[in-house]
């Protein structure tokens, strides 16, 4: 795909690296020409020194043929223009960095297709070590909303040796939380776990949850009964 992404620091710049890493076509617009020269230098990215809220950088950088705009500057107001602009230029695939929720219902209108909120993935990461240091957490979704994490059944927890559909029910059990997978203790491969699987003592269990449910579903799995 060929891929737009405008800002070079700390986001946009490993963007940059993982994408070009798989052979897609990156184009990188960066405002400031040092930063531009050290992209440059380290992964042979084609940068494009200049505003990306002005339109005449955007077309430079082929905005015309892109797949993919991504605007990860540093301002939620310069990445709202950039999308402002991609959209207008038939770009159709937006994805946009958020620091402030008060930007949302903009960036919504401006037709983004994701929006990813910085803050929101860090402090839930964050968390979710502090809380739960057994949690293992896989990626975020839906702009740090969600998680897709997994857990190890401990023996004596609440939910081991039940069926899938029996946690699913337990009061003590999220509504919102579902299982993705599992990975037997017993050396079995990676299963889709249907409602009569059985979850067993040292199973490796697949989720995914809202931030707030993470707690609750992994306490379920992974904490002894008192």
């Amino acid at each position: 795909m060929y891929v737009v992404i405008a800002g070079a620091g700390i986001v946009g710049g490993e963007l940059a690296r993982r994408l070009l890493e798989s052979r897609h076509d990156v184009v990188v617009v960066e405002h400031d020409k040092a930063s531009c020269d050290q992209l440059y230098a380290e992964t042979g990215a084609v940068v494009v020194n200049g505003s990306a809220s002005r339109i005449e950088t955007l077309r430079e950088a082929g905005i015309d043929k892109a797949d993919v705009l991504v605007a990860a500057t540093a301002t939620d107001a310069n990445n709202l223009v950039c999308a402002i602009l991609g959209r207008s230029l038939g770009v159709p695939q937006i994805i946009a960095r958020m620091r402030d929720p008060a930007y949302e219902s903009a960036f919504r209108l401006a037709g983004v297709s994701s929006l990813v909120r910085v803050t929101d993935l860090m402090v839930n990461q964050m968390v979710t070590e502090i809380e739960q240091p057994d949690v293992r957490s896989i990626t975020a979704i839906g702009g740090g909303r969600a998680n897709i994490f997994s857990v190890t059944v401990a023996e004596g927890a609440p939910g081991a040796g039940k069926s899938v559909a029996a946690v699913a029910a337990s009061p003590d059990f999220p509504d919102e939380c579902v299982f993705v997978a599992v990975y037997g203790s017993g050396g079995e491969e990676f299963a889709i776990p249907r409602g009569n699987r059985i979850i067993n003592v040292g199973d490796e269990i697949y989720l995914i949850a809202e931030a707030e449910d993470i707690k609750k579903a992994a306490e379920f799995l992974s904490k002894k009964l008192r």
